[in-house]
């Protein structure tokens, strides 16, 4: 039997979920053909759905991705990784 506690933060698998989302993003507008940094920080700057695609119900699952989460996970994984 062992002694340690196992813990659980919720912020770890909000994590999981934005990376999820924002790697579907990624692929679909890949597969479309289009930049996908310059999208992504297209609909990130005026939160326009417009500059992501459809393909893959990739601009239903973005829009359900708050931007200052995102934008708070980004700095923080880039400052940290």
């Amino acid at each position: 039997m062992s002694d340690k506690t196992m813990t659980f933060k919720i912020e770890d698998e909000r994590d999981v979920q934005l990376k999820q989302t924002l790697t579907t993003v990624y692929d679909a507008l890949v597969q479309k053909g289009y930049n996908p940094i310059n999208q992504i920080v297209g609909y990130i700057l005026s939160e326009d759905p417009t500059y992501i695609t459809t393909h893959n119900n990739a601009r239903n699952l973005i829009r359900h991705v708050d931007r200052d989460e995102l934008l708070q996970h980004l700095v923080r994984s880039y400052l940290t990784h």
